[in-house]
């Protein structure tokens, strides 16, 4: 392949930094706008290739060395080599051009992104996968391969101190993931297989274990099949294959930036659609005269339901949101929707709209998601008013955003 001097420019969707050679766009890992490299050209598509970093021979003032030994090769972390003040910068950046691209928004009013003050350990969630050896690794960069890691920056010390307590019989299992409750200190291990056995495991210290089976079933090993985290005071429980944001300390500043978009009067009726366990549900439930949740996974529903002690205007349905939001018949005042990755589908958006809420929060983990359901919402009579991105990842691409639409 050849090795060629570029210019880089821009961010990719992935976080890769962008050159041109030849009129192709050339992704760039581990590169920064603003820097002259050289670097290997791969494989790549019409208009499009990809490209590994040989030299930096002209390094952006943002480039930093990454304390993480395996920064590089294992994926896991992404702009480790960014200085973190610049990372909050290009976030904000990133959100904002993928509205104005693909949400066909001429000017975003994208504030600047909320950081950590220290955004290292920080994940309460992680998942490993084994390598040919039987170790613990993460996916390796651009690739399927598994690097093998001993230690990692980014998780929380709950999570370090689980690692090390753990000793799983070798089998046929797949991946394990690693959950704790930041703020309760309740730890839990959930082991992914594709044999019928269970496999054998002990913890030094008190943990609740689990064993999914390929059918998606869970068997309790050891304790509870969930643990608990608190959000702004209140607990929540969250069950093994329930979501929950991974960053504790920047989930409590989402929440609170929900709470302030919404501001909810004491007569509104609120609709929290992709709810989860509960948590936006039941934090805005005192600044509403009622609340309705809807969730798809069994799991969170479940948790949802157990999560209201004392919540009696809240009421949970399980199912998908866009065949449950027909089925509501009546208006409602306001809405927070949290979807997935891939974001909403359009019948979900088009059923939205019939309810009339007058404002939306729209909370987004994928700006290209967000800027594409952005423009569907302008479409049915929504128009932008403000994007607040948190930083939920640190030394990642990814980026949380907290996106307020009102009714035109």
């Amino acid at each position: 392949m050849a090795t060629v001097t570029l210019q880089l420019r821009d961010l990719a969707q992935d976080g890769d930094a962008v050159g041109l050679y030849e009129g192709r766009a050339v992704l760039v890992p581990l590169g920064i706008p603003g820097e002259t490299v050289r670097v290997e050209l791969l494989q790549g598509r019409k208009g499009q290739a990809r490209a590994r970093l040989v030299e930096v021979t002209r390094p952006a003032p943002e480039r930093v060395a990454p304390p993480c030994p395996y920064f590089g090769r294992c994926g896991g972390c992404h702009w480790q080599h960014i200085a973190y003040d610049a990372q909050l910068r290009f976030k904000r950046e990133l959100v904002a051009s993928r509205l104005q691209r693909i949400g066909r928004q001429p000017k975003p009013l994208v504030l600047p992104t909320i950081g950590m003050e220290d955004p290292w350990s920080y994940r309460n969630h992680v998942q490993f996968a084994l390598d040919k050896a039987g170790r613990f690794g993460y996916q390796a960069l651009r690739s399927h391969d598994i690097v093998p890691v001993e230690e990692c920056a980014v998780t929380h010390p709950l999570l370090d101190e689980l690692w090390g307590a753990l000793d799983v019989e070798p089998g046929a299992w797949q991946r394990v993931s690693l959950r704790a409750g930041i703020a309760t200190g309740e730890q839990m291990v959930i082991l992914e297989g594709h044999d019928a056995q269970a496999p054998e495991m002990e913890a030094d210290i008190p943990v609740s274990c689990l064993y999914q089976f390929p059918d998606g079933e869970i068997l309790v090993m050891a304790g509870n099949s969930f643990y608990h985290e608190r959000l702004l005071g209140r607990t929540y429980r969250i069950s093994g294959p329930s979501f929950f944001q991974v960053n504790t300390l920047q989930a409590e500043r989402l929440l609170s930036i929900v709470i302030s978009y919404l501001d909810l009067q004491p007569h509104e009726t609120l609709l929290d659609a992709y709810g989860g366990v509960g948590a936006f549900a039941l934090s805005l439930a005192p600044h509403a005269a009622r609340v309705i949740g809807i969730e798809e996974s069994p799991w969170a529903h479940a948790d949802a339901l157990a999560n209201r002690t004392d919540a009696d205007r809240v009421e949970f349905i399980q199912g998908r949101v866009e065949d449950v939001l027909p089925t509501l018949g009546g208006p409602c005042d306001a809405v927070v929707l949290d979807p997935p990755r891939s974001g909403c589908a359009t019948r979900a958006l088009e059923a939205l709209a019939r309810c009339q809420p007058g404002r939306i929060v729209y909370v987004s983990c994928d700006p290209a998601t967000l800027a594409r359901d952005v423009a569907q919402l302008a479409a049915l009579g929504y128009a932008l008013v403000e994007v607040q991105p948190v930083d939920m990842f640190p030394q990642t691409y990814h980026v949380e955003s907290v996106a307020l639409l009102h009714r035109q």
